[in-house]
């Protein structure tokens, strides 16, 4: 049993691509006029005053200006649509302060005034997949919605996913997954520690990876499982561990976990994201199942932040995986919502 950490999502006055020239392409699916191509800082007044009555999926601009000023956001992640001279649509990827291409796409809007939403937004996503692929990506970025809950019972959201589900389509996400987002906060009061297990720094980084090895064994996560049939065990873990380490949380603070006669269950990597403190990852051993100790688990997670005075505490699981729901519930956690996600086939 396991979960993983969602990401979740230029520094001064650079922002345009030093030394590369914009790209320019024209949209096939629409008018002559339209053109796609990255922003440039001289967009960036634009893309601020883009408003829009939209249920899913937009950036507030307060967001895109400090996740510019913190790279996670990029002038050339952003791209946009324009149609004599407006913006009509864009398309905001985020990625890692550190990285040369974008991890996930955050924003996808059309305007209204375009007949076909779908053909220009898949049009815009695959002009930067084929931006990302010449920068270094594997894969194109997946596409996060982060949606409420019982979201198909609303016609407006359920529109709004309708088209975004064909332009990913038509860019390549073909596979979909839905994940629940939690959130723990003092008023839910502390999860009580059984005392059953007792964690453990460990610097060595293989015995991490060795753990991470054997937890994907059997699991839930609908990632882990493809990326092991994919690439094979060994390196979906070493994978998974650099993930984790080159978050904004601290290395020091993952642990393993033992049982009080000393046999190992399994591990927590508490960890940050940008926007703060996060579950990060946690996985009982396959041998280990069945004993309840994904609540020591959490519980130990959860303690550990709020010991350092985090007011929340973020995670998300696949609605597959719903013994790892349950372990949140019972810790106090609250449903916050879906996030949906559209990846590339594994290769």
């Amino acid at each position: 049993m396991q979960v993983r950490a969602g990401t979740g999502v230029a520094g001064g006055n650079a922002l345009t691509m030093p030394g590369a020239p914009p790209t320019v392409t024209r949209c096939p699916a629409t008018t002559g006029s339209m053109i796609i191509r990255p922003s440039t800082g001289a967009d960036l007044g634009r893309l601020l005053a883009c408003r829009a009555a939209d249920p899913v999926g937009l950036v507030p601009p307060e967001r895109y200006r400090t996740d510019l000023a913190n790279r996670n956001y990029r002038p050339e992640w952003t791209w946009i649509a324009e149609q004599d001279g407006a913006i009509v649509a864009r398309a905001i990827w985020w990625g890692p302060a550190a990285s040369r291409y974008p991890q996930v796409l955050d924003c996808l809007h059309v305007s209204d005034s375009v007949p076909h939403w779908a053909g220009l937004a898949a049009d815009l996503l695959q002009a930067g997949h084929r931006e990302f692929r010449d920068a270094g990506a594997p894969d194109p970025p997946r596409y996060e919605l982060r949606l409420p809950n019982a979201w198909r019972a609303s016609a407006d959201v359920s529109q709004a996913v309708r088209w975004r589900r064909k332009a990913a389509a038509g860019a390549g996400l073909t596979q979909e997954l839905e994940r629940l987002r939690f959130e723990w906060t003092p008023a839910a009061g502390l999860p009580r520690s059984a005392g059953r297990l007792m964690f453990r720094p460990e610097p060595d980084d293989e015995a991490f990876v060795a753990v991470f090895r054997q937890v994907a064994m059997g699991s839930l996560d609908v990632i882990t499982r493809r990326e092991v049939a994919a690439q094979g065990a060994d390196r979906q873990a070493r994978e998974d561990f650099a993930q984790y380490r080159d978050m904004p949380g601290d290395r020091d603070w993952w642990r393993l976990a033992y049982t009080a006669g000393g046999q190992l269950a399994g591990m927590i990597l508490p960890n940050r994201n940008p926007y703060g403190a996060i579950v990060g990852y946690l996985g009982v051993l396959p041998n280990m199942r069945g004993h309840g100790y994904i609540d020591d688990l959490v519980a130990e997670t959860t303690r550990f932040h709020a010991g350092r005075g985090e007011p929340r505490i973020s995670a998300t699981t696949d609605i597959t995986n719903q013994p790892m729901a349950a372990a949140f519930r019972r810790a106090g956690y609250q449903e916050t919502g879906i996030r949906y996600v559209f990846l590339a086939p594994a290769g």
